[in-house]
């Protein structure tokens, strides 16, 4: 009878809730030496369910990970320097 319960959607919400108090407490004792949170992702999962922007943002999320980020790409090369530490900007414009 109990397994009943746990297929329906509160029970789902009712074991998330219960697997996000077991990760905060194994993060809190030292055990968990991750920097992520495993109840978060189901939560998120969840809230997807029933929301198409959310859904959205999960496949921008996922699809962000995937590609590559280069620092020189939106610059071109060796045209323009910024020197932070010494408060300096150099930009050299293309010929036209």
């Amino acid at each position: 009878m109990e397994f009943a319960v746990f297929v329906t959607l509160p029970g789902l919400v009712i074991v998330l809730t219960l697997v996000a108090f077991a990760d905060q407490l194994l993060r809190m004792s030292g055990r968990g030496r991750r920097t992520g949170q495993v109840s978060s992702t189901g939560f998120e999962q969840l809230h997807a369910t029933f929301s198409q922007g959310k859904q959205n943002e999960l496949k921008e999320r996922q699809s962000a990970l995937v590609m590559r980020d280069d620092e020189e790409d939106g610059a071109p090369p060796h045209r323009s320097t910024v020197d932070l530490q010494g408060g300096r900007a150099v930009i050299r414009l293309g010929r036209p």
